[in-house]
């Protein structure tokens, strides 16, 4: 048990380190989604110091009058007020091993990772995938597929999300919009189509402009571009505040970005790119394609807003409707 909470002890100082960098970077969305995760660690750690100190009581039962009541030393843990009812247990708060998942700051418990993931291998209570795909796109910024959700989160967040994960996740987004509009602080949902249909595979934040949610001929490649340079800039700020290079999985991630980048010098075995040289190649091809890819985004998401209503912007109209109403 000492080994987990040591383990959750360590989670908890490199997330409010984390938090720290993305407020000093005025990175609102990636702020909150930290804090969030922050919390879950924390209450993980609570209820396992209370199962801890449960442990010691039925392990160590000196015979005492009162030793069983609760009345002997360690009975109740640091934080838990005399009469709670729970050894250790703030109100409100699972009892360890209850069956009863950690829920994300909006109450929602959809979708929890498998044990171990995002806090080292220990099995806690763990943020929901929602809740670290959202954590990915807020770094990003940009619609990204399932794959690169993976990658990015598993690189830079130290995370362990699965591509199977995401299969009922946008649906079950959109079912919660329907039932009951805008009562999360977000949703995941789909990038638009210049016919204004979701983009398959791709995923965006509810809570990002229109344009930015939308795809246009050019958006691929400007999408991977700034892809890049976010995450050769989030590496860069890695390197230089731990004064070393940084973990091989943020290397690697950088080096295949980097690898369909011109002007970025090839790298030999084992070795890792310079950040600053991506963030310099990017920016200069983005240069070509920024100003069409803008105008053509912004002339989708006009039709968006003329067209659709306030679910079918968030998650695509449904194209075929007319003609099936129409052979009806």
């Amino acid at each position: 048990m000492s080994e987990r909470l040591d383990a959750l002890e360590e989670r908890i100082t490199v997330l409010r380190a984390e938090v720290r960098r993305a407020v000093r970077a005025r990175d609102a969305a990636l702020a909150r989604s930290l804090r969030a995760e922050l919390r879950g660690a924390e209450r993980a750690w609570d209820q396992a110091l209370a199962a801890d100190d449960a442990a010691d009581d039925l392990g160590g039962h000196s015979g005492v009058p009162g030793d069983d009541l609760g009345g002997g030393p360690g009975a109740v843990s640091a934080g838990s007020a005399p009469g709670s009812g729970g050894a250790g247990l703030d109100h409100g708060k699972p009892r360890p091993g209850s069956g009863r998942p950690g829920l994300d700051s909006g109450g929602h418990g959809h979708g929890l990772s498998a044990p171990g993931s995002g806090l080292g291998g220990v099995d806690a209570p763990l943020v929901p995938v929602r809740e670290q795909v959202h954590q990915a796109l807020a770094l990003l910024g940009v619609p990204a597929s399932a794959k690169m959700i993976v990658a990015v989160h598993g690189a830079l967040r130290a995370g362990s999300l699965r591509g199977t994960q995401f299969a009922s996740l946008r649906r079950d987004e959109e079912r919660s919009f329907r039932s009951s509009p805008f009562s999360r602080p977000y949703y995941l949902c789909a990038a638009l189509t210049d016919r204004l249909s979701p983009s398959r595979g791709l995923l965006t934040v509810s809570t990002w402009p229109l344009e930015r949610r939308t795809i246009g001929p050019l958006s691929p490649r400007v999408d991977f571009l700034t892809t890049a340079i976010r995450v050769a800039e989030h590496v860069a700020r890695l390197e230089e505040e731990a004064g070393e290079p940084p973990l091989p999985a943020a290397g690697r991630l950088l080096a295949r970005l980097a690898h369909n980048v011109p002007g970025v010098p090839p790298t030999g075995p084992g070795a890792f790119p310079d950040p600053a040289l991506v963030v310099k190649a990017a920016r200069a091809e983005l240069e070509f394609h920024a100003e069409a890819d803008a105008a053509a985004r912004a002339e989708i998401a006009a039709r968006a807003r003329a067209r659709l209503g306030d679910a079918e912007r968030l998650f695509g109209g449904a194209t075929l409707r007319p003609i099936r109403e129409e052979a009806s």
